[in-house]
């Protein structure tokens, strides 16, 4: 049996205003190259996963983007059982679990999928399943999000964003969001996605380049 979130009803509108002042005073910077939103829909954000403060990063990106925009009604994320487990109050804040190599990963890819059939949801999802340094050039795609999204019976829009950190002069960093519309749940294509993926990725890593000219 999987654990499902119970997300505090007031929690997005209370976490965003604290999350803005908590990460503008550990960063430098937080720079979004953002996408048009479209409403109506539910939303599948995607990340590179590389830092302790994804999750944060990620929680910004939602807030400032999407829930001023559009409106956000629920926030969530899938987490290992055994983290669920350790740590119970994360489903309040919109987590629930997932326990790979057992008989309940496809209950919990299809309770994914159902959250995603309301409007106005988010997902936040990892595709790499696995910590990589945000230097990589390549984002190998785990295939999770080929098991939900063709399960989502509404509209829903599928959203990536390669987030990278510099320092350059400052002794904090900075964060750069670079975020890119992969469609919706209706012209789905994973290998397509993963393709779209990649190139948008390495070309937000040429970006953060300010005199290098790769081959």
């Amino acid at each position: 049996m999987i654990i499902k979130a119970k997300q505090l009803p007031w929690l997005i509108k209370v976490a965003g205003t604290f999350l803005n002042w908590f990460l503008r005073k550990r960063f430098n910077k937080m720079i979004v190259n953002g996408v048009d939103i479209k409403s109506n829909h539910s939303y599948l954000l995607m990340c590179n996963h590389f830092s302790f403060w994804d999750g944060f990063w990620a929680a910004y990106l939602c807030w400032n983007v999407i829930h001023k925009k559009r409106g956000l009604e629920g926030f969530y994320i899938m987490v290992l059982k055994k983290q669920m487990q350790m740590n119970p109050w994360l489903k309040y804040f919109g987590c629930f679990s997932i326990a790979p190599g057992t008989a309940t990963v496809n209950e919990s890819l299809a309770y994914a999928a159902q959250l995603l059939n309301k409007p106005g949801n988010l997902l936040l999802m990892y595709p790499q399943g696995n910590l990589e340094s945000n230097h990589v050039r390549e984002i190998v795609m785990k295939d999770g999000i080929n098991h939900i999204v063709p399960q989502i019976e509404g509209k829903c829009q599928l959203l990536w964003s390669s987030n990278l950190i510099e320092y350059f002069e400052s002794l904090r960093p900075s964060v750069y969001f670079h975020m890119l519309d992969c469609g919706t749940n209706h012209d789905f294509d994973f290998g397509r996605l993963g393709r779209e993926i990649n190139v948008h990725h390495r070309a937000a890593v040429q970006k953060q380049f300010r005199f290098t000219t790769e081959e």
